[in-house]
């Protein structure tokens, strides 16, 4: 990123602050999106015209690039390494021997196939029944539903094995958004619902498999299994969505970044990105800004790249069988490492890497067996208190909306320390707050 940013001005990128999730005019400044929109919640053509293009941050566009890459090379690098193994375990599904955890799991009643037939037809329903009655809403046409389904039922399974085998789950966010921004650009809630049902139905099956996956170790019945995700899904969707809703009621100016007062924790990162993809992909549309009109085009051939990537690292395993290291040179993990930057940041990233080195090099090779041991436990434990920490500091300091004063958290100074970080530098860029070069 320093060479793209300071060497090759790629893309203007001085125009535009090194690090943001923003969305940009080509003068630097922010983008008034509602200006765009029209009352139907669709693109206004003649106020994008006379606005002009959407520019994004450097950063911002290269971590699509690389998005692209990754599931490109997730299919391939899955065929390559695994497809003959999918394959051969397909053959051999009903007559293989059955290894001592599941000869122990069959003490217990498994789960009837009716079970999980009748939730895909349920949820299917309920789901067209939305897309056709409340089409006014949802803006998505029924067969955008069907697609959306079809594409998580293909990707799961490549997906689950990267997941299995590297415990990292490349996303469908990225291909979703761009499929259907393509077919029905100018429609940023078809886009979202379209995205939401493709990415995210992938996602809750790799999820549910290594659930029941670990309760297969576990020994937990598989019908209990079942029921607890069942249920809990239910809470859980019921519980967020009216925390989320009771926080948009209560909270004043949440999510306005602007109007929120320094360092406030209401900035709403994550969704912010959310809502600046549903611009890109659905609003404006991929042709505007990644296809023939659009000045990121050149970032299609990220595609190209993950296709054809795995295929470099697989003929270099057939030529050299001795290297025991190439097969290990995963690229749909590899290039999807930067795939939660934006809204992480490289704070995030740089205690992720520290954690990461000293456990799981530094103990695992010297300390195999307290590695062996406790490592898992370990990571849960890391989990947990984030969350106990986070419910914590809410009731403590939260909701009485009191901080912590210190070097880390200070109300007058950027977390990160880097005023300029927020600044574009190239020269005569004229942007509030910042020092004009």
């Amino acid at each position: 990123m320093p060479v793209s940013y300071w060497g090759l001005n790629l893309y203007k990128a001085k125009t535009f602050p090194i690090f943001s999730s923003d969305l940009f005019t080509a003068q630097g400044q922010l983008y008034n999106v509602s200006s765009i929109v029209n009352n139907k919640l669709e693109l206004n053509v003649s106020e994008y015209e006379k606005l002009g293009s959407v520019h994004l941050s450097t950063f911002f566009a290269v971590t699509y690039g690389f998005g692209f890459a990754t599931i490109a090379s997730t299919v391939t690098h899955v065929a390559l390494f695994y497809g003959r193994e999918i394959y051969s375990r397909y053959r051999a599904s009903s007559r293989e021997k059955a290894d001592v955890h599941t000869r122990l799991m069959r003490n217990y009643k498994d789960i009837p196939s009716w079970w999980f037939y009748s939730l895909l037809a349920v949820s299917i329903l309920v789901g067209l029944a939305l897309c056709i009655f409340f089409k006014k809403d949802v803006q998505m046409p029924w067969w955008g539903l069907i697609f959306a389904a079809a594409l998580a039922f293909f990707f799961t399974l490549p997906i689950s094995i990267i997941t299995a085998t590297t415990n990292q789950t490349p996303g469908l966010n990225i291909i979703t958004e761009y499929i259907m921004g393509g077919i029905l650009p100018g429609q940023p809630i078809t886009n979202v619902c379209f995205k939401t049902y493709g990415y995210m139905s992938m996602a809750q099956a790799v999820a549910f498999l290594s659930d029941f996956k670990l309760g297969h170790y576990m020994k937990i019945p598989p019908r209990s299994m079942f029921l607890v995700q069942f249920i809990g899904t239910m809470l859980a969707g019921t519980v967020n969505l009216g925390v989320a809703w009771w926080l948009l009621s209560s909270v004043e100016n949440i999510c306005h970044k602007s109007l929120l007062p320094a360092n406030s924790p209401w900035t709403c990162p994550g969704d912010k990105v959310f809502f600046d993809a549903s611009v890109i992909w659905g609003l404006v549309g991929p042709r505007r800004i990644f296809g023939s009109h659009g000045e990121y085009s050149t970032l299609n051939w990220f595609f190209l790249g993950g296709l054809l990537g795995p295929v470099v690292v697989w003929l270099l395993h057939k030529a050299f069988p001795s290297q025991t290291w190439i097969p290990l040179i995963n690229l749909p993990v590899l290039l999807g490492a930067t795939g939660n930057m934006p809204p992480a940041s490289p704070l995030n990233y740089t205690s992720w890497i520290l954690v990461g080195t000293i456990f799981n090099f530094f103990v695992f090779r010297y300390r195999k067996q307290w590695w062996q041991r406790y490592n898992y436990i370990l990571s849960a434990a890391l989990d947990a208190g984030v969350a106990f920490m986070t419910v914590l500091l809410y009731i403590a300091l939260g909701v009485e909306d009191k901080g912590l004063n210190w070097w880390g958290a200070s109300p007058h100074v950027v977390p990160e320390h880097c005023d300029l970080a927020t600044c574009p530098t190239s020269k005569g860029i004229s942007v509030d707050g910042c020092p004009i070069f």
